[in-house]
This record gives structure tokens, C-alpha cells and sequence, in this order.
């Protein structure tokens, strides 16, 4: 099978090569942002969107007018892989993936992508750049596979240089046979069938007091003085510390999981929607807004849409799977007789089957639950709402097509 992995390490430039670096990612933000207004004006126009070949033709035009004949100091090849991601971007909004493209912002996201060209000398640490020459970068680790792009990103004052790489591996087999059921939370992070359980990290939630007391320092300060630059500078810090050290604790918890399971059951959570603001309009303002604001930050700070996402790629890595189930009723649900209440959760905590009177953690329920839906899935497809297997025939079809033989 073809594995697609990409290798991130911290580039050491100089100060020329630094400096063109953030022109270089000036000059892709320009290029995205003014084709965007572009595509923009022509689909409220109600016209046919521009293509990715008519953009391209589009930048030669710019670099020739006096204005904007700086771009041709950027590799055409890097800012035409800004236009793709334009078109990317535009084709996931009319395929109803995605949201309308929005500008990009300086300092938010600052990247730029070679598709060719580069050299990789990892026995001196070292990497070639068109236009920049050889740039020293932190060897962590071996790079494997094939070199097919590469990207370089600003990330809290730093440099970043992401190897993309693809290389054929044998098909794995999974070294564990166990199935387990994995239920998220605020309190626990992730509660498993077995019974055991992960604490959260909260990483935002302790930095936010010396967050917000910089944020405020910030906010005294004259806009884009030195000053103001500066302590910026700090909240950036502060940020790209929280951000790495949630990214680590994931990776650790996501490698434990797979390594010890060979199929992973975990529910099927929209958290975009979970997560959304309960402000409203002044129309019609929301209720208990506060307390959704606060709720809101605990799931974000959890990341559990990235702790799936880990899991999912780290599984087919292993050979393993991961399955995700419908999460309604799955804390009210009683595993031992099945019925079904919101009485069942006394608290937040506490589980007690008004019917049989089982009790357990209402965490360890709700992850026992999600197993027994995925085994249910792997027997004969997911329940759907109506608790019918999605493969299995309605008895009005199934009644009718007997009629009629």
C-alpha cells in the first residue's frame, strides 16, 4: 500500500533568508487574496467561476503591470500553488464541503509550497529552496519515502519546513486482536469500555488567566507600534505553547490507543455544531449564553475532533480500524436490560437504570454503549434511529416484494 507522511522540523535561517521568506508568503497571500476578490466579484455577478489554468494566465498579467511586478521575485511555481489552493477551496464550497473562501490575514497561517525543485541533504541537516538556497534545519528524525512537496510555515516567530513523502509499505497486520469503546468527555477526556480512563489536560484552561492578563497588556498599547509588536509577540508565545502542548498529550494518548487495540469504536460527534455560539441575534438572543461559552471552550480545549483524526490515520497505519457510531441515548441507555431514560443519569457522573437498577459510571456506560453499537456495526451495519440495521430490508418492502412474486 502507498503511504502519504509528512515530516515537520524547524528551519534555521539567516536573516536574508528569513526576510524572503515573509515576502515570499506576502506575496502567496496577495496572489490568493486578490484572486479571491476576483472569483468573488464574478460569482455575485452570477457569471462562470474562473478556472485554475484562466487564474494562472491572470498572474502572468499581474507580474507584467508596474504595480505588482514584485511577484516575479517569488518562484512562479509557489504562487501558483496558491491559486490551487483557491481553486481547492472553491471547488469544497459548491461541493457544500466548506464554507466561502475567506482572505487571508498577515501573520495567520503565513505558508508557501514548493510542488518541485527542492534537495534534501540529510546527512549535513540541510534542505535547497528555489530562490533561497540551502536552509540548516533541527534533524529530528529520518525522512522516508519520496519527497513530492514540500511546504515551509511561520509558526510563533518560528520557521517550518513540512516534507511531504510517499512510499510503498506492505499491507500491516494489526500486532493487538482487542476491540475496545471509547467515550469523550469534559471531565474525563476519554473514559474506555474496559473501565479504565484518560485525564484532560485543560492546556487552555490553565494558561487563560496569564493569557488574558497579556491580551490586556496588548490591548493598551498603540496599534502596530514596537510596543504593541512585542506584546504580541507574547500572546503568540503563549498560544503555540498551548496549541503544541495539546498536540503532544493527543499524539501520546492516540499512539497508546491504536498500539493496544485493533479496532476502536468512538462516536460519531459533529462538534463543529457542539461547539457553536449560543449569542444569537439582537433579535433573538440566546439563552444561558455564559455558561455556552464556557462549554464551548471545554470541548475545544479537549480537541476531540483531532483525537479522531489521529486515531483514524494511526489505525490504518497499524492495519486496524476505527469505527464510529450514533451517540444518541448512549449515557441513558442501561447496557444490562437496554431501556432507554433520561432518569438513568442521576448526575453528571452517576448511572442508576430506574428499570433494573444496574449502576456504574455514566462515563464507563456510555463507553460500554459505543462498543456494543460497533460490534453491531461489524455484525450486520449500524443501527439507524429507528433501531433497524442499515442493512437490513424495511418489512413494508420486504412484505410487498413477497406480494408481488
Amino acid at each position: 500500500m502507498k503511504r502519504l507522511q509528512a515530516f515537520k522540523y524547524e528551519l534555521q535561517p539567516n536573516g536574508e533568508q528569513a526576510r524572503s521568506m515573509r515576502r515570499f508568503a506576502g506575496s502567496c497571500r496577495f496572489v490568493f487574496n486578490k484572486a479571491l476578490a476576483m472569483q468573488k466579484a464574478i460569482y455575485e455577478g452570477g457569471e462562470k467561476k474562473v478556472g485554475y489554468a484562466g487564474l494562472c494566465k491572470e498572474l502572468t498579467t499581474w507580474k507584467t503591470q508596474p504595480e505588482t511586478a514584485w511577484l516575479k521575485e517569488t518562484h512562479s511555481q509557489v504562487l501558483q500553488q496558491s491559486l490551487k489552493d483557491l481553486e481547492r477551496a472553491y471547488k469544497n464550497f459548491f461541493d457544500k464541503r466548506a464554507d466561502f473562501p475567506r482572505f487571508k490575514k498577515k501573520g495567520m497561517g503565513d505558508s508557501f509550497r514548493y510542488p518541485q525543485g527542492c534537495k534534501l541533504d540529510q546527512s549535513n541537516s540541510r534542505v535547497f529552496l528555489p530562490k533561497l538556497g540551502w536552509l540548516k534545519y533541527r534533524n529530528s528524525r529520518d525522512v522516508l519515502g519520496t519527497v513530492s512537496n514540500i511546504t515551509v510555515s511561520a509558526n510563533g516567530g518560528k520557521w517550518f519546513v513540512s516534507i511531504q513523502t510517499e512510499r510503498e509499505v506492505e499491507q500491516p497486520v494489526h500486532p493487538a486482536t482487542s476491540i475496545v469503546g471509547i467515550d469523550v468527555g469534559i471531565t474525563r477526556f476519554a473514559t474506555l469500555s474496559d473501565g479504565s480512563h484518560i485525564e484532560p489536560l485543560n492546556t487552555f484552561k490553565k494558561h487563560q488567566q496569564r493569557l488574558a492578563r497579556y491580551q490586556r497588556a496588548m490591548s493598551r498599547k498603540t496599534k502596530f507600534s514596537s510596543n504593541w509588536k512585542k506584546a504580541k509577540a507574547r500572546v503568540q508565545k503563549i498560544h503555540t505553547r498551548i496549541a503544541n502542548v495539546r498536540k503532544d498529550f493527543l499524539h501520546k494518548t492516540t499512539t497508546t490507543i491504536s498500539k493496544n487495540h485493533a479496532i476502536v469504536c468512538i462516536e460519531d460527534l459533529q462538534v463543529r455544531n457542539m461547539s457553536k455560539s449560543a449569542a444569537g441575534s439582537s433579535d433573538s438572543p440566546g439563552r444561558n449564553v455564559k455558561a455556552k461559552s464556557g462549554l464551548n471552550k471545554s470541548i475545544l480545549d479537549q480537541g476531540w475532533f483531532e483525537f479522531r483524526r489521529q486515531l483514524e490515520y494511526k489505525q490504518v497505519w497499524l492495519g486496524g480500524d476505527v469505527l464510529a457510531v450514533p451517540a444518541r441515548n448512549t449515557s441513558r441507555t442501561c447496557p444490562a436490560c437496554g431501556h432507554v431514560s433520561a432518569d438513568n443519569r442521576q448526575t453528571q457522573a452517576k448511572f442508576a437504570c430506574v428499570d433494573c437498577g444496574y449502576e456504574n459510571n455514566a462515563d464507563v456506560v456510555g463507553a460500554i454503549n459505543v462498543l456494543e453499537r460497533g460490534h453491531r456495526l461489524l455484525a450486520c451495519g449500524e443501527l439507524a434511529q429507528s433501531g433497524r440495521s442499515v442493512k437490513q430490508e424495511p418489512a413494508e418492502a420486504t412484505t410487498q416484494g413477497l406480494a408481488l412474486v
